[in-house]
């Protein structure tokens, strides 16, 4: 008999039903979460905020790429909540805080399933940036003359508007198709033994038994993202935070799994 260190798969959980109150009360228990220990939520969200800052402040002088790097950010947002899922889990199953702690169970999902997330983040991320060039290329390919650094009214014309609705239509599917694979799946992979194609398929899955909750959900933290950005990422303190707490606590209502 050959031994392994690998521990062994969990059971698939059962999925269950989400109500819309209990979406209410997940953000309400992602706030209690947060004003229980700041510090982590705070901890977690300064590098997506300083990252943003400075994208926002080498890269996006323009209207086209502060739409970009609008439409993009919850693309890569997902992956800033694992530290505060450790967090809720902590709270939720009453085991104390510590940042060696916390951080030691973050640090040890570079060798499981998780990185594979974040790696198809990026992907998507890449993919997003590249159509956002063509699109841009498509939309003022005969405008070469016209310096869309300075002249913001070139967003009025027809192609300018064209551009908008274009990329905030290809954008929204984008993000949807992350949130669906993501919105239970990392919190899921954090907390069992799965490999992350089948905690995807769970995330897809629960996202389709829940559609009506769980496109309210996406709206929310898609406006509560955008609102966040607006001052120079700084909102991104408290909403990262917010909405990390609650998808915990969504994810524990979706998913029939017992604590570990």
């Amino acid at each position: 008999m050959i031994k392994t260190d690998q521990p062994a798969a969990s059971p698939l959980p059962d999925i269950g039903r989400v109500t819309f109150w209990e979406l209410l009360r997940a953000l309400r228990e992602g706030w209690r979460d947060f004003t229980r220990a700041p510090l982590y939520g705070l901890f977690f969200s300064a590098f997506y905020v300083l990252c943003g800052a400075g994208l926002s402040y080498w890269g996006a002088g323009t209207f086209t790429w502060t739409l970009v790097l609008a439409l993009g950010f919850p693309l890569v947002a997902p992956f800033a909540a694992v530290g505060l899922y450790e967090v809720s889990r902590r709270l939720e199953a009453e085991e104390p805080l510590g940042w060696v702690s916390v951080l030691s169970v973050v640090w040890a999902e570079r060798g499981r399933q998780l990185p594979w997330i974040g790696a198809l983040l990026v992907i998507i991320l890449l993919f997003w940036s590249f159509f956002a060039h063509m699109s841009l290329a498509l939309f003022f390919g005969n405008m070469q003359l016209t310096n869309i650094t300075t002249s913001w009214e070139v967003f009025l014309t027809p192609n300018g508007l064209a551009l908008v609705a274009f990329e905030v239509l290809v954008g929204g599917l984008v993000a949807m198709l992350t949130f669906t694979i993501t919105v239970v799946s990392m919190p899921l992979l954090l907390d069992r033994e799965l490999d992350f194609m089948t905690a995807m398929g769970v995330s897809i899955r629960t996202v389709l038994h829940n559609r009506a909750v769980m496109l309210l959900w996406a709206a929310i933290i898609a406006v509560m993202l955008l609102v966040a950005m607006v001052p120079m990422f700084l909102g991104l303190f408290l909403a990262l935070p917010v909405l990390g707490h609650a998808t915990w606590h969504i994810y524990r209502r979706a998913l029939f799994t017992p604590l570990r």
